[in-house]
């Protein structure tokens, strides 16, 4: 009798261990940003728009809102690293998102009334890092899982 040789799919992939970390540090720093002394100038921390002195690490101007959008992304992250393809899609499009609020950043004058998120130029920097070591993660992990033989083929779709 000739056995075939079975292969084992792990658990998880790569992408989804990668989306769940990614979302738990996006859920620690949205629980960092209202802790008095991680976050500098506490008592200065508004709910949103560039009057908010708060910083969190005394570097990255934060807000109640800028916060609650971190707890928020990484409940997100937690969840679509449930699913293969949910965990691509929270890189590559968290990414996105990213590099937009890296440009928006950019073309908002940090004292000015649309600066409602509120960012500075070390916001700008990390968003822009982070929206291009999202989509990077996004593509590699994904790469790797498919060279791997693990990932499911493009083509198949969740019923």
């Amino acid at each position: 009798m000739t056995e075939t040789p079975r292969t084992t799919k792990p658990a998880t992939f790569l992408v989804q261990r990668t989306t769940a970390v990614v979302g738990a540090i996006f859920l620690i720093v949205g629980v960092l940003g209202f802790i008095p002394g991680i976050t500098t100038h506490y008592d200065q921390l508004q709910f949103a728009g560039h009057h908010s002195m708060a910083q969190l690490f005394d570097v990255f101007t934060v807000s109640v809102l800028h916060n609650l959008v971190h707890l928020l992304f990484g409940v997100v992250g937690v969840i679509a690293a449930r699913y293969p393809g949910g965990s691509r899609a929270y890189l590559m499009i968290g990414g996105l998102v990213y590099l937009i609020l890296c440009v928006y950043g950019l073309g908002t004058d940090s004292a000015g009334a649309p600066n409602f998120v509120p960012v500075n130029d070390a916001d700008n920097w990390l968003h822009l890092g982070l929206g291009v070591g999202m989509i990077a993660l996004g593509i590699g992990c994904t790469a790797l899982d498919r060279r791997r033989g693990d990932f499911p083929p493009r083509d198949v779709r969740k019923a």
